[in-house]
């Protein structure tokens, strides 16, 4: 395949010292110093404990937010604690992990509440929840205490120099969505309890009570964090900010990763943050580590803190590039790094069987030369790995919402489990892509998506994901998943399905001569499949009502 569609090199760090890409002069604040490993290392011993959780991956922070949630209707219907108690308890999990700025005030909260409700003896774990909720607020405050040392380790290494912000009179847009999805989800929360009464049986009274309470929680908290983020952001542009030179590369994501100075070697991330260039570049995206560049860091660092970087490009002649976080300062402690590279070590094994497997799919295609041209289209369609894994993807969504559940839990969860169902299985199950002279077609929803042959920006088959996307805004990306078993495939000398369409459209892609001659017809681009979504919001409102 060309070089685009190569599996992504792992994120290793390089060992062999390097030039960074040269940050001009005129970029460079007046008397602005390196924050050199020395410094930094006193930056890094700032951090707080590996106990207390500050680093937690988003998916994470979600399914402990539904454990929470289940913890707590689990307390109120066992009659162990009150709703009000048992959706503050679940919430306290949750404002640890994300937003350790309010524990420390509702705790008391816990405390209040536990205090001023009617005592009841059934409901003996609420001092053991008062204990737990202590506990918490302790953990945030060592938490909130080491932002404090980071900031003020930073600012030592500043020097006292200062320096205005390139975009300091632009518009302001940080956390206008977080405040208004924060309100929807308030409102949610809020009819959500106000219709727990109207339930039938006293459990789901209860617990309808505490999934409202926790929603709106949840809304609060969303709005809480676009406030403090457009909060830290406005301030960060309200006056001259402290500025350092440091080194940043493009993580394997949205995330930049900064380092020390002189760390040629990238070798220790100090933090990682989600920035976005001050002229937004739709087209813009990250798939492998970019290359190592001289950056000036404006605002003293810490977790997080709201940052803005002014970086070298990495093409030649090309101006100096302004980003401005669009997330939190994390930083990368020194028990993530060295898992990180025992996880790098583990995957850069898997993308060598899965180059290896790449390589297998294209001498495949190469020997098969009537597979490809001459023909009037082609289309390649759903099969055996996108059955399998939405089929077991069904069982265990019906499992966890409908199979034996009764009240507001199955009504609730499972109508909201339904949607997500009727919205991906379709394209699961039922997707296809045909290629004709013009370029490539792609079934939707509503509408057949086309991308021309040479606006085709990637075709890639990694691991157990197939993708397909272009240079054009427009397009949506192209993108299904489906099981694999590299190390049987190695067995049996089989091509996976993924590879070998990867491999056909990256050949025509490359090759004229091989596209199909024919334009493709409406039939032939491939049924809509928002029918499809019908039927199986149908069916699975009939499993809610009249299933176990």
């Amino acid at each position: 395949m060309s070089p685009t569609n190569t599996p992504n090199t792992p994120n290793t760090p390089n060992t062999t010292p390097r030039r960074p890409s040269r940050l001009p002069v005129s970029a460079l604040p007046d008397g602005c110093l390196p924050w050199d490993s020395t410094q930094t290392l006193r930056w890094t011993r700032a951090l707080a404990p590996r106990w207390v959780p500050v680093r937690v991956p988003r998916r994470l922070v979600l399914a402990f937010a539904v454990l929470a949630l289940l913890g707590g209707c689990g307390l109120a219907v066992g009659g162990t604690a009150a709703p009000a108690v048992a959706a503050v308890l679940a919430l306290q999990l949750l404002w640890l992990l994300v937003r350790p700025e309010v524990v420390r005030f509702t705790a008391v909260l816990q405390i209040a509440l536990v205090v001023w409700l009617p005592p009841d003896p059934a409901r003996l774990l609420e001092p053991a929840g008062v204990l737990l909720a202590g506990a918490f607020a302790w953990a945030a405050h060592v938490r909130l205490r080491a932002r404090e040392r980071q900031r003020d380790e930073a600012l030592a290494a500043v020097g006292g120099v200062t320096a205005v912000l390139p975009d300091a009179k632009r518009p302001l847009r940080r956390g206008k969505l977080f405040g208004r999805l924060g309100l929807v989800l308030l409102a949610a929360g809020a009819a959500l309890t106000a219709a727990a009464p109207l339930a039938a049986a006293a459990d789901d009274r209860r617990a309808g009570a505490v999934a409202g309470l926790f929603l709106a929680g949840v809304g609060l908290t969303v709005s809480f964090s676009g406030f403090l983020g457009r909060r830290r952001a406005a301030a960060l542009r309200s006056a001259p900010a402290p500025v350092l030179k440091v080194l940043v590369r493009e993580g394997n994501s949205v995330d930049t990763e900064v380092f020390a100075s002189d760390d040629l070697g990238a070798l220790r991330p100090l933090f990682t943050v989600a920035v976005t260039k001050v002229d937004d570049d739709p087209d813009a995206e990250h798939e492998q580590p970019g290359s190592l560049r001289e950056a000036v860091l404006y605002g003293a660092p810490y977790e997080g803190a709201e940052v803005l970087i002014v970086s070298a490009a990495e093409g030649p002649g090309a101006p100096p590039v302004v980003e401005r976080s669009i997330g939190p300062v994390r930083p990368v402690s020194d028990g993530r790094v060295r898992f990180g590279l025992r996880l790098e070590k583990q995957k850069a094994k898997l993308d060598a069987v899965y180059e290896e497997l790449s390589r297998s799919a294209e001498q495949a295609v190469a020997g098969d030369p009537y597979r490809l041209g001459g023909k009037g289209v082609l289309r390649w369609r759903a099969g055996w790995p996108d059955w399998l894994t939405g089929a077991s993807a069904l069982v265990w969504a019906v499992h966890f919402s409908v199979w034996g559940e009764t009240g507001v839990f199955r009504y609730v969860v499972g109508g909201a489990v339904g949607v997500v169902v009727a919205l991906v299985a379709p394209r699961w199950l039922a997707w296809r892509v045909t290629a004709d002279e013009e370029g490539l077609w792609f079934n939707g929803f509503r509408r057949a998506q086309h991308v021309a042959w040479d606006h085709i920006r990637v075709v890639r088959c990694k691991g157990s994901e197939l993708k397909i996307d272009s240079h054009r805004a427009s397009f949506d990306e192209f993108s299904v998943f489906g099981f694999r078993w590299p190390w049987l495939e190695r067995k049996l000398g089989m091509v996976h399905p993924y590879e070998r369409v990867a491999a056909e459209i990256d050949a025509m892609w490359r090759d004229p001569s091989l596209r199909p001659l024919g334009a493709a017809g409406e039939r032939e681009r491939g049924r809509l499949l928002w029918p499809a979504g019908v039927l199986v919001l149908l069916a699975w409102l009939a499993l809610l009502l009249y299933g176990p």
